[in-house]
């Protein structure tokens, strides 16, 4: 049995950061319950943003497109959003990207704008944002395999994509990070399409829910321990805390890490995920592999997307983009 020190209070959130939030209301803590889970879901669906095609075109500024992959045997086909620069000549590198929400909201379509403005006009990069299938109604092993069954169908087209299919970068963030960081263990054992690297945004890894950040965040951070559990839990159904639970399913599991494309990994220092964060990245370097770890001081899960405007937020955009600028360059 793991024991533990005493849990302290959470580290005090960044100034900046901690008066966005406050502005913002306190119903953004509010926990996600198998009681409550349904109506928090449509109620998200109700409430993101799920731009067109046109929308996300941008007056001309990009070319957007749907198309399909083929899905996992007896699944439906996986619809990807496929988006770069207008006029950008040649084969792109491409980000290959998985959208946050716990496992259980979100889209594809969402997350792009931001994407788009931030990274694929500045890098002249191309990317690819997957619509993969949500829990409870999906269960482990299923959005994974839409998620390599997208990236799959990403690489034999990337011709046709104007994709290098030679530089593309697997990425997402937290439930999205998470399976980012799971596909790249997928996509290794299976000797599937090789990612030059992962971008891993405070991933969601670890479903035994019990580490020192996630106890010492518990009814803190903006994403708990409770409502972890909950989205876990809609995943995995009764393989949730298993012990023979593969490491597709909870990277934190794996216990070989050698052989995967150089990872970054960010988190901040008052969300529940940070100890599996860097964890992580540890069991990486400890494995002979590469990844670089950022611990934003005073962030809870998701700061960047909840105060984008704040000094810290700005701080970790740029860290991010440069790292994708060193990571893409010839």
């Amino acid at each position: 049995m793991r024991t533990f020190p005493a849990v302290g209070g959470p580290p005090p959130l960044d100034p900046a950061l901690g008066a966005a939030l406050a502005a913002l209301g306190d119903g953004l803590r509010e926990p996600f319950t198998p009681e409550n889970l349904a109506a928090r879901q449509r109620r998200d669906a109700a409430a993101r943003p799920r731009p067109t095609l046109d929308e996300l075109r941008a007056g001309g500024r990009f070319e957007v497109e749907e198309v399909q992959a083929p899905g996992p045997p007896g699944a439906p086909d996986v619809p990807l959003v496929v988006a770069r620069p207008a006029g950008a000549t040649g084969p792109l590198p491409a980000l290959y990207y998985l959208h946050g929400g716990g496992m259980i909201m979100g889209n594809a379509w969402s997350v792009l704008p931001r994407l788009l403005r931030e990274w694929a006009e500045p890098l002249q990069l191309a990317v690819i944002s997957a619509e993969y299938r949500l829990a409870p109604g999906a269960r482990y092993p299923e959005p994974l395999e839409d998620c390599y069954a997208g990236l799959v169908g990403t690489a034999a087209h990337a011709p046709g994509l104007g994709i290098d299919a030679d530089r593309i970068v697997l990425g997402g963030k937290s439930a999205g990070a998470g399976l980012a960081a799971a596909l790249a263990l997928l996509a290794r054992d299976r000797k599937g399409p090789t990612a030059i690297a992962q971008l891993l945004l405070s991933p969601m890894l670890d479903d035994r829910n019990d580490s020192f950040s996630a106890r010492q965040m518990a009814g803190h951070d903006v994403w708990d321990r409770t409502s972890n559990a909950t989205a876990w839990q809609a995943l995995l159904g009764d393989r949730h805390g298993t012990a023979d639970l593969p490491p597709y399913a909870a990277p934190a599991r794996a216990t070989d890490l050698s052989g995967l494309p150089p990872a970054y990994i960010d988190v901040g220092s008052a969300e529940t995920f940070r100890d599996e964060n860097v964890a992580y990245a540890d069991a990486i370097w400890r494995s002979g592999g590469r990844a670089e770890l950022h611990v934003w001081p005073g962030a809870c899960h998701g700061f960047d997307t909840f105060a984008p405007n704040t000094p810290l937020a700005r701080d970790a955009h740029r860290t991010r983009t440069a790292w994708l600028h060193r990571i893409l360059a010839p």
